[in-house]
């Protein structure tokens, strides 16, 4: 029982890790319509900022809120100005083209300019140990996993309660109307972009300590968030949460009783059960969308 409620905690944190680089992808879903293939990446490039500003004398706190400035101009305003404004006229096929080949620049872009070895990154929240009951239990893991709750819950109280956080949805939901309705279109557009690229830091602060600062990062973490957004639901923050947790615990138990062979394998195979008997994901609902 002690070995299996330490892969549950185990498991519980990595989940908090995925659902926080998924809450990336429903946020972008729900408030702007578009699918970001490169959110592993927007993960990975500030932990390297927050690097070179540590590396120039900067303590942790001060670099992550460099890196969440750099992060909202560079990951917001310019991937919005760039990538997505001129594409997005195109449809939805051009735009993930586009962040896929914009993922494998920016990994390739780190690995040239900056190094191809891991670092190490500190944790904000200590690596203190405690022993509960038999089971460890580390300062890092329960931050990591408190703050990624706080986040996603955070997240869809703006989402719902908001005028604000309504606009947005109402923009993905129908930008005709919103418009009609006296909406500013691109400014809530931009807002979702740069929410998405704070989120991103966020992640990247509470990742890093155990995923270690190296170019590919956020392949594989890229990989699991966008499974875990679609088993909780692509159009519900709180199902991006769901949906990591899953993907966590089952990777820790896979790996422990059955074979470490399947760890990378697992998430597939939920993401292949769910769409096959609830396409819309365990928490999403149905939708029409009209541009």
């Amino acid at each position: 029982m002690t070995d299996f409620l330490q892969l549950l905690f185990s498991g519980l944190a990595t989940g908090g890790i995925y659902a926080l680089a998924a809450l990336g992808f429903t946020l972008l879903w729900q408030a702007s319509g578009t699918i970001n293939f490169a959110q592993g990446e927007f993960v990975m490039l500030p932990a390297f900022v927050m690097l070179a500003f540590m590396a120039l004398g900067a303590p942790l706190w001060l670099g992550f809120v460099l890196a969440a400035g750099v992060s909202a101009l560079v990951l917001g305003w310019a991937f919005k100005r760039g990538v997505v404004d001129p594409l997005f006229k195109y449809g939805m096929m051009p735009i993930v083209v586009a962040t896929i080949g914009l993922a494998i620049t920016l990994s390739n872009g780190i690995r040239a300019g900056y190094s191809a070895e891991a670092h190490p990154f500190p944790n904000p929240f200590g690596d203190h140990v405690f022993n509960i009951a038999g089971v460890t239990i580390t300062s890092g893991g329960i931050g990591t996993l408190l703050t990624a709750l706080a986040l996603v819950f955070a997240t869809q109280a703006f989402m719902t309660r908001t005028v604000t956080g309504r606009a947005m949805q109402a923009v993905a939901q129908n930008t005709e109307s919103a418009t009609v309705l006296g909406i500013n279109v691109p400014r809530m557009i931009f807002y979702a972009f740069a929410i998405n690229a704070l989120l991103a830091c966020a992640a990247a602060l509470l990742v890093t300590p155990t995923y270690l600062a190296k170019f590919d990062m956020g392949e594989g973490l890229g990989t699991k968030a966008f499974f875990a957004a679609i088993i909780g639901g692509f159009n519900n923050s709180r199902g991006a949460l769901l949906g990591g947790l899953i993907v966590g615990v089952a990777e820790n138990l896979a790996a422990a009783y059955v074979s470490p062979a399947y760890k990378d394998a697992v998430a597939l195979m939920i993401f292949m059960v769910v769409i096959l008997f609830k396409p819309q994901g365990l928490l999403g609902k149905k939708e029409e969308r009209k541009v």
